[in-house]
Protein backbone atom coordinates (compact mmCIF):
# COMPACT_ATOMS: atom_id res chain seq x y z
CA UNK A 1 0.00 0.00 0.00
CA UNK A 2 1.11 3.38 -0.69
CA UNK A 3 0.89 5.55 2.48
CA UNK A 4 4.25 7.01 3.32
CA UNK A 5 4.27 10.80 2.89
CA UNK A 6 0.51 10.76 3.30
CA UNK A 7 -1.37 12.52 5.49
CA UNK A 8 -1.90 10.40 8.83
CA UNK A 9 -5.51 10.92 11.19
CA UNK A 10 -5.79 13.65 13.40
CA UNK A 11 -8.06 10.86 15.34
CA UNK A 12 -5.09 8.72 16.64
CA UNK A 13 -3.59 8.52 20.68
CA UNK A 14 -1.44 6.24 22.47
CA UNK A 15 -1.15 4.46 26.14
CA UNK A 16 -1.81 1.86 28.47
CA UNK A 17 -3.09 1.14 30.97
CA UNK A 18 -1.53 0.10 34.42
CA UNK A 19 -0.23 -3.58 35.00
CA UNK A 20 -2.14 -6.42 36.39
CA UNK A 21 -4.85 -9.07 35.10
CA UNK A 22 -7.42 -7.63 33.59
CA UNK A 23 -10.97 -8.43 32.34
CA UNK A 24 -13.21 -8.23 29.45
CA UNK A 25 -16.57 -6.92 30.36
CA UNK A 26 -18.71 -4.52 29.12
CA UNK A 27 -21.53 -4.66 26.51
CA UNK A 28 -19.19 -4.81 23.90
CA UNK A 29 -18.24 -8.12 25.23
CA UNK A 30 -19.79 -9.54 22.24
CA UNK A 31 -17.45 -7.99 20.07
CA UNK A 32 -14.24 -8.65 21.71
CA UNK A 33 -14.64 -12.41 22.60
CA UNK A 34 -12.54 -13.44 20.14
CA UNK A 35 -10.66 -17.17 20.06
CA UNK A 36 -7.35 -15.49 19.42
CA UNK A 37 -7.15 -15.81 23.12
CA UNK A 38 -6.34 -19.81 22.14
CA UNK A 39 -2.94 -18.30 21.03
CA UNK A 40 -2.11 -16.73 23.93
CA UNK A 41 1.43 -15.26 24.74
CA UNK A 42 3.70 -12.59 23.26
CA UNK A 43 5.38 -13.87 19.73
CA UNK A 44 8.20 -11.63 20.01
CA UNK A 45 9.65 -13.48 22.95
CA UNK A 46 12.13 -15.57 20.77
CA UNK A 47 15.95 -15.23 23.03
CA UNK A 48 16.76 -18.65 23.65
CA UNK A 49 18.19 -19.33 27.49
CA UNK A 50 22.08 -17.81 27.33
CA UNK A 51 24.27 -16.37 29.74
CA UNK A 52 22.92 -13.07 31.28
CA UNK A 53 24.98 -10.85 29.73
CA UNK A 54 23.84 -12.45 26.00
CA UNK A 55 20.32 -12.20 26.96
CA UNK A 56 20.71 -8.08 27.85
CA UNK A 57 22.35 -7.04 24.72
CA UNK A 58 19.81 -9.62 22.80
CA UNK A 59 16.52 -8.28 24.19
CA UNK A 60 18.12 -4.55 24.04
CA UNK A 61 18.78 -4.85 19.91
CA UNK A 62 15.31 -6.98 19.84
CA UNK A 63 13.33 -3.82 21.50
CA UNK A 64 15.04 -1.50 19.27
CA UNK A 65 14.20 -3.61 16.04
CA UNK A 66 10.45 -4.02 17.07
CA UNK A 67 10.19 -0.22 18.36
CA UNK A 68 10.89 0.97 14.86
CA UNK A 69 8.57 -1.69 13.33
CA UNK A 70 5.81 -0.49 15.85
CA UNK A 71 6.64 2.98 14.86
CA UNK A 72 6.35 2.18 11.38
CA UNK A 73 3.10 0.15 11.78
CA UNK A 74 1.15 2.92 13.65
CA UNK A 75 2.10 5.80 10.93
CA UNK A 76 0.79 3.56 8.24
CA UNK A 77 -2.13 2.52 10.25
CA UNK A 78 -3.25 6.33 11.34
CA UNK A 79 -2.73 7.16 7.60
CA UNK A 80 -5.01 4.07 6.37
CA UNK A 81 -7.68 5.80 9.24
CA UNK A 82 -7.25 8.95 7.47
CA UNK A 83 -7.88 7.06 4.35
CA UNK A 84 -11.50 5.16 6.03
CA UNK A 85 -12.70 8.73 7.01
CA UNK A 86 -12.55 10.34 3.64
CA UNK A 87 -14.03 7.29 2.23
CA UNK A 88 -16.73 7.10 4.88
CA UNK A 89 -17.36 10.54 4.48
CA UNK A 90 -18.08 10.28 1.17
CA UNK A 91 -20.25 7.25 1.21
CA UNK A 92 -22.39 8.86 3.99
CA UNK A 93 -23.32 11.94 2.12
CA UNK A 94 -24.64 9.83 -0.45
CA UNK A 95 -27.46 8.61 1.74
CA UNK A 96 -27.52 12.29 3.38
CA UNK A 97 -26.14 11.52 6.31
CA UNK A 98 -23.39 12.78 8.35
CA UNK A 99 -20.32 10.62 9.32
CA UNK A 100 -18.57 11.38 12.76
CA UNK A 101 -15.33 10.04 12.88
CA UNK A 102 -13.84 7.24 15.18
CA UNK A 103 -11.20 7.33 17.44
CA UNK A 104 -8.11 5.17 17.00
CA UNK A 105 -5.94 4.39 20.06
CA UNK A 106 -2.67 2.48 20.01
CA UNK A 107 -1.40 -0.01 23.34
CA UNK A 108 0.87 -2.26 24.43
CA UNK A 109 -0.01 -5.24 26.29
CA UNK A 110 -3.04 -3.87 28.38
CA UNK A 111 -5.81 -1.15 27.95
CA UNK A 112 -9.14 0.43 29.65
CA UNK A 113 -11.98 1.13 27.73
CA UNK A 114 -15.29 2.50 27.92
CA UNK A 115 -16.39 -1.49 27.73
CA UNK A 116 -14.42 -2.47 30.35
CA UNK A 117 -10.27 -3.51 30.63
CA UNK A 118 -8.50 -6.12 27.60
CA UNK A 119 -5.15 -7.44 27.24
CA UNK A 120 -3.43 -8.26 23.32
CA UNK A 121 -4.59 -11.43 23.24
CA UNK A 122 -8.40 -10.14 22.62
CA UNK A 123 -7.02 -8.77 19.28
CA UNK A 124 -7.70 -5.70 17.31
CA UNK A 125 -11.70 -4.31 18.59
CA UNK A 126 -14.14 -1.74 18.45
CA UNK A 127 -15.46 -0.03 21.78
CA UNK A 128 -19.31 0.99 20.55
CA UNK A 129 -19.44 2.98 24.03
CA UNK A 130 -16.44 5.09 23.75
CA UNK A 131 -16.48 4.65 19.68
CA UNK A 132 -12.95 3.83 19.48
CA UNK A 133 -10.74 1.15 17.75
CA UNK A 134 -7.58 -0.46 19.92
CA UNK A 135 -4.81 -1.79 18.61
CA UNK A 136 -2.15 -3.46 19.51
CA UNK A 137 0.12 -3.67 16.87
CA UNK A 138 2.05 -6.40 17.57
CA UNK A 139 -1.28 -8.31 16.52
CA UNK A 140 0.17 -8.15 13.19
CA UNK A 141 2.79 -10.73 14.59
CA UNK A 142 0.17 -13.37 15.59
CA UNK A 143 -1.95 -12.47 12.05
CA UNK A 144 1.33 -13.67 10.29
CA UNK A 145 3.02 -16.18 12.47
CA UNK A 146 0.34 -18.01 14.70
CA UNK A 147 -2.90 -17.74 12.14
CA UNK A 148 -0.97 -17.90 9.07
CA UNK A 149 -1.93 -14.70 6.88
CA UNK A 150 0.40 -13.83 4.42
CA UNK A 151 1.62 -10.55 6.05
CA UNK A 152 2.40 -7.36 4.37
CA UNK A 153 1.26 -3.84 5.51
CA UNK A 154 -2.16 -4.38 4.09
CA UNK A 155 -3.20 -7.67 6.26
CA UNK A 156 -2.68 -4.71 8.76
CA UNK A 157 -4.92 -2.35 6.71
CA UNK A 158 -8.24 -5.05 6.39
CA UNK A 159 -7.93 -5.20 10.57
CA UNK A 160 -8.46 -1.73 10.79
CA UNK A 161 -10.77 -1.55 8.42
CA UNK A 162 -12.91 -4.26 9.78
CA UNK A 163 -12.77 -2.13 12.64
CA UNK A 164 -14.07 0.56 11.51
CA UNK A 165 -16.52 -1.14 9.86
CA UNK A 166 -17.85 -2.08 12.97
CA UNK A 167 -18.34 2.25 13.91
CA UNK A 168 -19.93 2.30 10.25
CA UNK A 169 -22.68 -0.15 11.53
CA UNK A 170 -22.91 1.81 14.95
CA UNK A 171 -23.51 5.00 12.85
CA UNK A 172 -26.26 3.14 11.05
CA UNK A 173 -28.19 2.40 13.70
CA UNK A 174 -27.23 -1.37 13.16
CA UNK A 175 -24.47 -1.84 16.32
CA UNK A 176 -27.29 -0.77 18.90
CA UNK A 177 -30.40 -2.86 17.48
CA UNK A 178 -28.26 -5.92 16.92
CA UNK A 179 -27.12 -5.86 20.87
CA UNK A 180 -30.47 -4.89 22.11
CA UNK A 181 -32.15 -8.49 20.09
CA UNK A 182 -29.06 -10.39 21.61
CA UNK A 183 -29.75 -9.39 24.72
CA UNK A 184 -33.01 -11.92 24.87
CA UNK A 185 -31.14 -14.41 22.73
CA UNK A 186 -29.53 -17.64 23.65
CA UNK A 187 -25.91 -18.29 22.99
CA UNK A 188 -26.70 -20.23 19.79
CA UNK A 189 -29.11 -17.82 18.58
CA UNK A 190 -27.12 -14.40 19.34
CA UNK A 191 -23.82 -16.03 17.28
CA UNK A 192 -25.86 -15.99 14.46
CA UNK A 193 -26.29 -12.04 14.74
CA UNK A 194 -22.30 -11.64 15.72
CA UNK A 195 -21.59 -13.75 12.82
CA UNK A 196 -23.94 -11.21 10.37
CA UNK A 197 -22.10 -8.45 12.40
CA UNK A 198 -18.91 -9.99 11.51
CA UNK A 199 -19.47 -10.72 7.70
CA UNK A 200 -20.88 -6.84 7.31
CA UNK A 201 -17.83 -5.44 8.95
CA UNK A 202 -15.88 -7.42 6.17
CA UNK A 203 -18.12 -6.19 3.29
CA UNK A 204 -17.30 -2.66 4.61
CA UNK A 205 -13.44 -3.26 5.02
CA UNK A 206 -14.27 -4.45 0.68
CA UNK A 207 -15.71 -1.17 0.35
CA UNK A 208 -12.66 0.64 1.86
CA UNK A 209 -10.47 -1.17 -0.27
CA UNK A 210 -12.88 -0.95 -3.29
CA UNK A 211 -11.99 2.93 -3.32
CA UNK A 212 -8.33 2.84 -1.95
CA UNK A 213 -7.93 1.22 -5.45
CA UNK A 214 -9.69 3.86 -7.29
CA UNK A 215 -7.24 6.39 -5.45
CA UNK A 216 -4.38 4.49 -7.04
CA UNK A 217 -3.30 3.69 -3.14
CA UNK A 218 -3.04 -0.48 -3.71
CA UNK A 219 0.02 -1.64 -4.62
CA UNK A 220 0.37 -5.14 -6.83
CA UNK A 221 -0.32 -8.34 -4.18
CA UNK A 222 -2.46 -6.14 -1.63
CA UNK A 223 -6.01 -7.22 -2.03
CA UNK A 224 -4.33 -10.68 -1.76
CA UNK A 225 -3.10 -9.55 1.46
CA UNK A 226 -6.12 -8.86 2.43
CA UNK A 227 -8.03 -11.67 1.63
CA UNK A 228 -4.90 -13.98 3.11
CA UNK A 229 -5.95 -12.18 6.58
CA UNK A 230 -9.74 -12.45 6.14
CA UNK A 231 -9.42 -15.98 5.82
CA UNK A 232 -6.71 -16.55 8.62
CA UNK A 233 -9.45 -14.82 10.95
CA UNK A 234 -12.42 -17.26 9.60
CA UNK A 235 -13.72 -19.68 12.83
CA UNK A 236 -13.16 -22.92 11.08
CA UNK A 237 -9.31 -21.65 10.67
CA UNK A 238 -8.94 -20.62 13.98
CA UNK A 239 -10.80 -23.19 15.83
CA UNK A 240 -9.36 -26.22 13.77
CA UNK A 241 -5.37 -24.39 14.87
CA UNK A 242 -6.51 -24.37 18.59
CA UNK A 243 -7.86 -27.20 18.51
CA UNK A 244 -8.05 -29.59 15.76
CA UNK A 245 -11.79 -29.71 14.63
CA UNK A 246 -14.39 -26.82 13.79
CA UNK A 247 -17.59 -26.20 15.26
CA UNK A 248 -19.87 -24.33 13.46
CA UNK A 249 -22.68 -23.95 16.27
CA UNK A 250 -19.82 -21.59 18.15
CA UNK A 251 -18.96 -19.59 15.52
CA UNK A 252 -19.23 -15.80 16.29
CA UNK A 253 -16.86 -14.47 13.73
CA UNK A 254 -18.24 -16.38 10.31
CA UNK A 255 -15.95 -19.45 8.31
CA UNK A 256 -13.09 -18.12 6.35
CA UNK A 257 -14.87 -18.67 3.41
CA UNK A 258 -17.77 -16.74 4.39
CA UNK A 259 -15.51 -13.78 5.08
CA UNK A 260 -13.57 -13.56 2.10
CA UNK A 261 -16.86 -13.87 0.29
CA UNK A 262 -18.66 -11.03 2.06
CA UNK A 263 -15.62 -8.69 1.53
CA UNK A 264 -14.98 -9.97 -2.02
CA UNK A 265 -18.53 -9.13 -2.37
CA UNK A 266 -18.04 -4.99 -0.63
CA UNK A 267 -14.94 -4.64 -3.06
CA UNK A 268 -17.35 -5.75 -5.54
CA UNK A 269 -20.39 -3.40 -5.04
CA UNK A 270 -19.24 -0.79 -3.01
CA UNK A 271 -22.56 0.49 -2.17
CA UNK A 272 -25.07 0.33 1.25
CA UNK A 273 -27.29 -1.95 -0.96
CA UNK A 274 -25.70 -5.28 -1.02
CA UNK A 275 -24.24 -5.07 2.25
CA UNK A 276 -27.31 -6.97 4.05
CA UNK A 277 -25.89 -9.66 5.53
CA UNK A 278 -28.56 -9.89 8.25
CA UNK A 279 -31.31 -10.80 5.57
CA UNK A 280 -29.48 -13.03 3.82
CA UNK A 281 -29.18 -15.03 6.82
CA UNK A 282 -32.54 -14.51 7.21
CA UNK A 283 -31.98 -12.33 10.20
CA UNK A 284 -34.45 -9.75 11.36
CA UNK A 285 -32.84 -6.29 12.95
CA UNK A 286 -36.29 -3.89 12.59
Amino acid sequence: MKWQGREGSSNVSRGSSGGGPVKIGGVGLLLLVIVYSLFGGNPRDIINEQNRTQQEQQVNKSEKASSKKVEQAEKMLSVVLKDTEDVWHEKFSEINKTYNEPKLHFFEGAVSTGCGNADKNVGPFYCSLDQTVYMDVTFYNMLTQKLGADGGDYAMAYVLAHEVGHHVQKELGILDRVHNIQRRLNEKDANKYSVALEIQADYFAGVFSYYIKEKGYLEEGDIEEAISAVQSVGDDHIQKMGQGYVQPEKFTHGSSELRNEWFQRGFKYHDFEHADSFGEMGLRIQ
